[in-house]
């Protein structure tokens, strides 16, 4: 399976993104291969969803964007002595049955 992405923003804050390619670019690739839109696109065409139900869509989006923003802005800091908390690290040891990790293994060719 091969999918190919398209980065419509800069990598960073200071890399606006149009200094190695031209806005008409990307709005070119996003007018044509938008994912997003390719599917709302083919889904109103097949009936498989009105224009309606897609507005009421992107409201919830929104509301749920702007809920989680306004969370995450006015959420005070944790204190210092909790920054280390609630953190997953899962690296289990690569086990092979009847091998001994230490030793060298022995090409058979």
């Amino acid at each position: 399976m091969e999918l190919q992405t398209y980065r419509y923003h800069g990598h960073s804050m200071s890399d606006p993104g149009v200094s190695y390619r031209t806005r008409e670019e990307i709005q070119e690739v996003r007018s044509k291969s938008d994912p997003i839109s390719m599917l709302k696109e083919r889904m109103l065409s097949h009936n498989m969803a009105s224009v309606e139900e897609f507005k009421e869509i992107d409201i919830e989006i929104r509301k749920q964007v702007e809920d989680a923003t306004q969370f995450a802005t006015s959420d005070p800091e944790p204190p210092l002595e909790e920054l280390c908390n609630h953190i997953f690290s899962n690296n289990p040891l690569l086990e092979v049955r009847g091998t001994n990790p230490w030793s060298k293994l022995k090409s058979v060719s």
